[in-house]
């Protein structure tokens, strides 16, 4: 599949099984632990510990730039220059927790998010819908399988999710000798593991 042409290709197994199973048990460990410090008074809510308040997905447990899906973002960046044959630079990562009763909204992303993915790191499976040349497409992702997409260009969302939970990371790329290639390496931020507004 030509993914400049397509918009989209999805990747099987873009990281092995047990890996998805590692990152998306941490993830939930990582969910849990902020949780508690954040309702027994322990920490204030932070970006390194994550946060509710999305609103995208509200009430749903996400995290900007955790240190782990950061790692994954540098790992996976050579597999995304050679499916989509683009010389792309890492912006961001970002993870969320879905539960059941979530939507996501269409909706089309930020610059930085040129060239983007969405991997699932386990759970309950839930379709993501892409709109293309007027034409929808759903992809079912299995732990470990990625989808990528132009974030920018194509309209993307997920009907509600009937399931009890299902983890996802998105890793974010842009073409390096693009539009956004000067101004979004790391998403603005000097180095990659910390908060957009440091």
């Amino acid at each position: 599949m030509n993914f400049l042409k397509q918009k989209y290709i999805i990747v099987k197994e873009a990281i092995p099984k047990d890996l998805a199973e590692f990152l998306y048990n941490y993830f939930l460990i990582k969910k849990d632990a902020a949780r508690y410090y954040y309702k027994n008074n322990i920490f204030k809510e932070t970006v390194l510990l994550g946060t509710w308040g999305d609103t995208q997905v509200p009430n749903m447990y996400s995290n900007y730039a955790d240190f782990a899906m950061e790692t994954l973002l540098m790992k996976l960046l050579k597999t995304m220059r050679k499916k989509t044959k683009i010389n792309l630079i890492p912006t961001y990562s970002y993870a969320r927790v879905y539960e059941k009763g979530s939507i996501l909204k269409k909706h089309k992303d930020r610059d930085s998010c040129e060239i983007s993915t969405t991997l699932n790191l386990g759970g309950d499976i839930w379709p993501i819908f892409l709109k293309i040349n007027k034409k929808i497409k759903k992809v079912n992702l299995t732990p470990g399988d990625m989808l990528i997409y132009k974030g920018c260009e194509v309209e993307h969302w997920r009907d509600e999710f009937v399931g009890k939970v299902c983890t996802q990371v998105f890793l974010h790329y842009v073409d390096k000798n693009g539009p956004f290639g000067k101004s979004s390496l790391f998403d603005g931020r000097t180095i990659l593991g910390i908060p957009k507004n440091i």
